[in-house]
């Protein structure tokens, strides 16, 4: 076989598995062989040498081992393990057939092979020269596959292993740390690949071909593919070299090698090959002082500085980035961690309508059959999987008589060998003949029966019926037979259940919304099955985790909700099922390899992927520090113990567990164990250090002393036991250190007949990592955490690219990960009791510290790596004391609470809907399902950065002369407190006695419901938001609480009368007695006399669809149209005003009257009457009935014709779209008028709903930088003297809507409007941005009424979508220039002083900022 001077030859290979990690052993050609099992495409390959690989098994035995570190540990440590005793296998040839080729040196040659699928592989190999090294190029061309990968290895001369080169293409990674993967790059149907070959002791590589997307396997002849590299003929050994330069050159080719963690051999090794370098580049010409001069360096002092082959070497390790006492952190750019996957958003889909359900198989059909032929009389119905086939078991008992149905899809005949048990579950006895079905045959303890055809009328299943009758019979065990294969249930005979399982009494089931209905039933039938042992949960988890990564995410929350119900031991472990320590291991390592597949492949899952591996972890131990928490539930729940001192432990553990709980633990086991001695406890506390006062001194104190009963020693004894291992291995950092060691690798020597263990370092992983890693084992138990979290979070950052890279050990870097972020949560509880005394400073960089710990492990963290340059900038202001730095602080602090919020809706929305519907078809308490999203928050990383929150915020509130409170309607009442999760949920509610609303949501929107005389809120809306101003026009207090302990204390007193009486800047509240609600006609009894209605007066069709600003007048548009034409020509010149256009009043009855829209009218007449009916749900269809009307001709001419005639841009002359776009946007203007907000304020002030009319105010959107509202009276003041305004980015809707945070405030006296005072910065997470269009502003007759402002009731609608961007106030001039925000508020100022004087009387004012440029879009007097 010879072509073009190059010799192709088969050689013999030893061959692995690529395609699995379970291997077993098998003859072949006289040897032992190792290949995957049970699939039957093994390609050859030889990933490890076959001493490697071989091996036989002895008694496994357990004894210490002295563990030894592979580049990272500078110290012994120990280790109990089992290890097989095993002689190492002998090296035998293998005569599997490979393609070779071989090339003389220097020279360059190429070889073509023809690979299936008509594709063909060209090799061209070029030697090395002096100074450049050899290489291997491969082509594939007529290749169709999308994904090609080379999997390879390099190998030596006389050697068959395979050899990891160092110098490796780029997308590259470890398989297995036994060969390499690597992408070719791919163009059109042809795909390239260059390695460069750099060690001359590798003499060429062995590979096969693979395409990544199908798993397909390509090689020669099955075999490997061989490529032979030549050796360099000339020896350079006798060059000498500077050993310094070595050193150099060697950290020069670990930098190019992606500063990788080498083991001792292979930091040997690139040195030698540093030093080869440099013979060669001196050989080629070079001298050294040319070399010293590149490398930047001078000449070596040292009298040995030139030394052929000398063993000295210089490390290829970067210098440390500590000093033993505290990391030096790098300074990195927040951006670095910002993650985005809008496409895939899992709470829109969470909230979105539920998926299609897929539709039901034959087999499902027949069991629907069947089951009502049965009255529905179901003991079981399970379905077991055969790859692509099923079968199905329905187990029934009409009339108390048992009865068997099997069905299934195989196709080939299948017969049943079964028998039945009585005593005991999975006992054999053979059935009597009376039971047997025809066609049986009866056996010794058991039964043969073959399947007939047809199922429940579809002939192409098969099927069996058996009447087993009321025998008593408890079980059938069975196994089937098809095409001469015998089926089992992994391994072991199936097992059904004959009798009724006693189930206690669900809660109702629901629809299951925002769930995957379907997928969660499957994973409740296969619940029993998983019941059996953990080995059994996780090979069918395994199975539903493949399915679930192709159904969408819910399906994958699913998984996650259904094994944290199995973490928290709300299912059944094990049923008496024995199952050997490994065989979970591996059922439990097969689970975890998919989920670092997916987590590799699906970005936007990641967050879901690792809460998911945090309940499982490796070897079944599961993130230790979440296991703190969720044990002491079970304790409790086990134990009957929910009050008391136990429950005052399990706030406090909840809160901040410390190592003082470890104590506390023991204290309790010693005085149970001593017959419940109070002496006892508090001797082992004292003797400890926890003193009562310390209890006392805990953010949840402990005061009281335990009072548990005899009846509980036993049960208490043995779960605090364990309990307390769980303690010590969080406050020891176990867990961690075991997740290090795994990944930065570790060697343990075996003893007598006692094999080793050598666990490889992980290829590829930063070169910082071993100190960093090693400083964090050292400090992880300090008291002082603040080193130890920076340790933690610079851990993280280095370790993060390789959580975004392929590799083959992935879920191992993914397990470091968890550890280090688990670490720093546990760090930060254990350090708020040492942070008393800090101050603001420290407090802000441990803030930083663990936002940037919750964006690096949140899937979609863009507002918290926002948040963290503003923290940044915010420390540098603290530091130097800048003005106002208290208040731009607290600004940051309330949007990263803000932030933290989201998450908490975020993670309602994907995870409740989802465990209450699974945990109901579990049979799962309701206790657990409804805390279960709860306590999914408190266990992660954003429960710790709220308890710093909280420890930073009154601190800051001090500084900057903040209380408790920011009142914004400053009204004196009376009432009943009561609690509400949302101000929404209660606005159409009435009250009969006046009401004090706690509220946990107030957006900004809301009505306030009638009967309500305040609310209070820990919610931030704008002071001039829509429900800001109706709270002060209602002479209603309303006032945002800082103090959650203040806050507290107000919802502890639900139910009860209490008295507000606010100041400006502080509220105090008592308790009274409800008789005096009423006293003295107070503040705070409701009147009982209506209030009177006003009338509108019907505003007619005046024959003109569009008027221009220069027409509008009272008869024709409303207040906000009038007001804007009145400016024009009046105000300084600086000022500017939008051109401005109206559809005036009657428009809307108008085109609702023409025949062509006769159905819409009829339509909306017959909605209306519902409505006035009180079905109030029928508002939302009246405004999409609105939708449906069309234009009259005359309209669409007339508003051509007068926007051109103003100037303005008309939409349809880029096209009947964008006509169609204005259309739609002006109808959703008059469809407002069905607004639910609108409809229910309008009532209350008794206006007909019929005499509302419309126009609509079209104008040019000014594209703006800034967005103001003015009020010229400071609204919560009354001070006439002075001008109150809020600023945000972007357009004003984020001000005066439903957007959370606060917007940048400030005042300032009219008769000084240059010198504006900041009231607070901006804590707004969005602005809203869009591109040049125009907007349609409703403008009703109901609006800015004498007693009744009605002002923002009704939607303004712009041609095109806005567009939400996340705000960066870490960048913006408006928060860090002085000198250009005085002068852009003194600005704002001089305009709402302006405009005031042209009124005579105080004004409400909205305008914008465009490249300093102010434009006021629409004024009206100040309610």
């Amino acid at each position: 076989m010879q072509s073009c001077g190059v010799l192709a030859k088969i050689q013999p290979v030893g061959v692995c598995p690529t395609a699995s990690h379970s291997l077993e052993k098998t003859k072949k050609n006289g040897r032992t062989e190792l290949t995957r099992a049970p699939l039957n495409f093994s390609s050859a390959c030889t990933c490890s040498s076959p001493s490697s690989l071989a091996g036989s098994t002895a008694q496994a035995s357990c004894s210490k081992l002295s563990l030894k570190s592979s580049n990272f540990f500078g110290r012994n440590k120990t280790l109990r393990t089992r290890v097989n005793n095993g002689s190492k296998g002998k090296n035998v040839g293998d005569t599997t057939p490979r393609a070779a080729v071989a090339v003389d040196a220097f020279a360059e040659v190429a070889k073509e092979f023809q690979i299936d699928g008509g594709a063909n592989l060209k090799v061209r190999v070029g030697g090395p020269s002096p100074g450049a090294p050899a290489v291997i190029e491969l082509e594939v061309y007529n290749c169709n596959a999308s994904q090609l990968v080379l999997h390879w290895g390099a190998t030596k001369s006389g050697n068959s292993k395979w050899y990891l080169p160092s110098r490796r293409p780029a997308d590259t990674w470890d398989f297995q740390n036994q060969a390499l993967q690597t992408r070719f790059q791919k163009d059109g149907n042809k795909a390239y690949l260059k390695i460069e070959f750099a060690d001359t002791e590798l003499n060429g590589i062995e590979f096969l071909l693979k395409e990544d997307n199908s798993d397909r396997w390509f090689k020669y002849n099955g075999g490997n593919f061989r490529v032979e590299v030549p050796q360099e003929k000339v020896d350079y050994s006798s060059i000498p070299v500077p050993e310094d330069l070595c050193g150099i050159q060697a950290y020069l080719r670990w930098e190019k090698n992606g500063k990788q963690n080498y083991s001792p051999e292979q930091e040997q090794r690139e040195y030698a090959e540093a030093r080869k370098d440099l013979q060669r580049e001196i050989a080629s010409g070079a001298s050294i002082e040319e070399i010293r001069k590149r490398f930047g360096v001078g000449a070596e002092s040292s009298s040995n500085n030139q030394n052929n082959g000398s063993t000295q070497k210089a490390k290829v390790t970067p210098q440390k980035s500590y000093n033993g006492a505290r990391i030096s952190r790098k300074k990195r750019d927040p951006m670095e961690l910002l993650s985005k996957y809008e496409a895939t958003d899992a709470v829109s889909t969470a909230t979105s309508a539920p998926a299609k359900p897929r539709e039901p198989t034959p087999l499902e059909m027949g069991a629907e059959v069947m089951e009502g032929a049965d009255n529905g009389a179901v003991v079981l119905k399970r379905t077991f999987k055969f790859g692509a086939d099923s079968l199905l078991v329905l187990v029934t008992n009409p009339g108390g008589e048992v009865r068997v149905r099997l069905a299934t899809d195989l196709k080939d005949p299948v017969s049943i060998h079964w028998g039945l048990s009585k005593e005991n579950a999975r006992e054999w006895k053979a059935p009597s003949e009376n039971i047997a079905p025809e066609n049986s045959t009866l056996l010794d303890g058991s039964c043969e029966t073959p399947f007939r055809n047809g199922f429940a009328g579809d002939e192409s299943l098969q099927s069996l019926e058996i009447t087993i009758g009321d025998a008593g019979y408890i079980g059938m065990p069975f196994v089937l037979k098809c095409g001469g294969n015998w089926y089992k249930d992994n391994g072991s005979d199936f097992y059904i259940s004959l009798q009724q399982e006693k189930k206690k009494p669900l809660k109702e089931l629901g629809d299951g919304k925002g769930t995957a209905k379907d997928f969660l039933q499957e994973i409740a039938d296969q619940e029993s099955e998983a019941q059996r042992s953990l080995m059994h949960r996780y090979n069918i988890a395994t199975g539903l985790t493949d399915r679930a990564k192709d159904e969408g995410d819910l399906a994958l929350v699913g998984i996650l909700v259904w094994l944290r119900y199995m973490a928290t031991r709300q299912l059944i472990w094990n049923k008496n099922y024995n199952v050997k320590p490994r065989e979970i291991s591996a059922a439990q390592e097969r689970l975890t390899d998919l989920l670092q597949t997916i987590y590799r492949d699906q970005p936007h899952n990641r967050e879901t992927v690792r809460l998911i591996m945090s309940t499982v972890g490796r070897g079944g131990q599961g993130d230790v520090g979440q296991r703190i928490r969720d044990e002491i539930l079970v304790i409790q729940r086990n134990n009957d113990c929910k009050g008391g001192m136990m429950e005052e432990w399990h706030q406090k553990l909840h809160n901040n567990t410390s190592p003082d709980d470890v104590v506390i633990c023991q204290a309790l086991l010693d005085h149970i164990s001593k017959d419940f001695d109070m002496s006892v406890y508090w001797k082992t506390l004292n003797d400890n250090g926890v003193t009562k006062e310390r209890m006392r001194s805990y953010d949840r104190p402990i005061v009281s002393e335990p009072k548990l009963r005899p009846d509980q020693k036993d049960g208490l004894i043995r779960d605090l036991t364990a309990y307390l291992r769980t303690l010590k291995a969080v406050h020891s950092g176990a867990d961690l250190e075991s997740a290090v060691e795994i990944c930065m690798g570790y060697s343990a020597e075996g003893q007598g007949f006692m094999g080793g263990v050598n666990i490889h370092p992980i290829s590829g992983l930063s070169g910082a990592l071993p100190d960093l890693l090693r400083f964090v084992l050292e400090h992880v138990e300090d008291k002082e955490v603040v080193p130890l979290l920076e340790g933690l979070l610079e851990a993280r950052r280095e370790l993060r690219p390789s959580l975004l890279s392929k590799n083959d050990r992935l879920r191992d870097i993914i397990f470091l990960d968890l550890a280090l972020d688990s670490t720093v949560r546990t760090a930060v509880e254990r350090g708020l009791e040492s942070l008393g005394k800090a101050g603001p400073a420290d407090l802000a960089w441990i803030v930083s510290l663990v936002v940037e710990n919750l964006a690096l492990s949140s899937s979609n963290n863009e507002e918290l790596v926002y948040c963290l340059k503003d923290w940044y900038v915010t420390q540098d202001l603290i530091k130097s004391k800048a003005p106002m730095w208290a208040l731009r602080t607290k600004a940051v602090l309330d949007r990263t609470r803000l932030a933290l919020q989201d998450k908490a809706e975020y993670y309602q929305h994907l995870l409740q809907p989802t465990a209450e519907y699974l945990g109901t078809l579990l049979g799962v308490e309701d206790w657990a399902m409804e805390i279960f999203t709860e306590e999914m928050i408190r266990a992660g990383s954003a429960a710790s950065l709220s308890l710093i929150l909280n420890r930073l915020d009154p601190v800051i509130r001090k500084e900057a002369n903040m209380g408790s409170w920011q009142v914004i309607s400053p009204v004196e009442t009376k009432g009943i407190i009561v609690v509400v999760d949302e101000l929404l949920e209660v606005e159409e509610k009435v009250y009969d006695k006046p009401t004090i609303l706690v509220a946990g949501r107030v957006r900004g929107e809301e009505e306030i419901p009638d009967g309500a005389v305040a609310v209070l809120t820990p919610d931030m809306p704008d002071i001039l938001s829509h429900v800001s101003v109706r709270a002060r026009n209602g002479k209603i207090c309303f006032a945002t609480c800082f103090d959650s302990q203040v806050l507290e204390k107000l919802r502890s007193l639900s139910g009860k009368a209490v008295k507000v009486e606010p100041t400006l800047n502080d509220l105090k509240y008592s308790e009274i007695s409800e008789a005096e609600l009423t006293s003295g006609g107070s503040a705070g009894s409701l009147d009982s006399t209506p209030p009177p209605g006003i009338t509108l007066k019907k505003k007619k069709f005046v024959g003109k669809y569009a008027i221009p600003a220069d027409e509008f007048n009272p008869e024709m548009v409303g207040a906000k149209s009038r007001n804007i034409a009145h400016l024009r020509g009046k105000l300084p010149s600086w000022i500017k005003l939008p051109t401005s256009v109206a559809l005036p009043f009657g428009s809307f009855e108008k085109v609702l009257a023409e025949s062509f829209n006769q159905d819409v009218a009829k339509d909306i007449a017959a909605l209306t009457k519902e409505i006035d009916a009180g079905d109030f749900h029928k508002l939302k269809d009246v405004r999409e009935t609105v939708l449906s009307l069309k234009a009259p001709p005359k309209l669409v001419e007339e508003l051509k014709k007068t926007l051109e005639g103003s100037s303005m841009p008309w939409p349809g002359n880029e096209g009947e779209q964008r006509w169609e776009q204005a259309w739609t946007a002006i109808k959703k203007v008059w469809g407002s008028k069905w607004n639910e907000r609108a409809y229910f304020s309008t009532r209350k002030v008794k206006i007909d709903h019929n005499d509302l009319s419309m126009a609509v105010l079209v104008q040019e959107i000014i594209q703006a930088d800034y967005a103001f509202v003015i009020h010229t009276t400071n609204p919560s003041t009354g001070d006439s003297t002075e001008i109150y305004a809020e600023v945000v980015k972007g357009l004003g809707e984020t001000l005066v809507g439903a957007y959370s945070g606060r917007a940048l405030s400030f005042v300032a006296k009219k008769s000084n409007v240059d010198s504006p005072q900041i009231i607070g910065f901006p804590s707004k997470r969005v602005g809203l941005f869009i591109k040049q269009s125009i907007i349609f502003r409703s403008d009703s007759n109901g609006e800015d009424l004498e007693g009744y402002a009605g002002a923002g009731l009704y939607d303004s609608v712009p041609m095109d979508t806005e567009e939400e961007r996340v705000v960066d106030y870490s960048s913006d001039a408006l928060i860090l220039d002085e000198k250009f925000r005085t002068s852009l508020l003194a600005k704002i100022a001089a305009a709402g002083l302006a405009i005031e004087e042209l009124y005579g009387s105080p004004q409400d004012i909205e305008g914008v900022i465009k490249n300093g440029e102010l434009y006021v879009v629409q004024t009206r007097p100040q309610m």
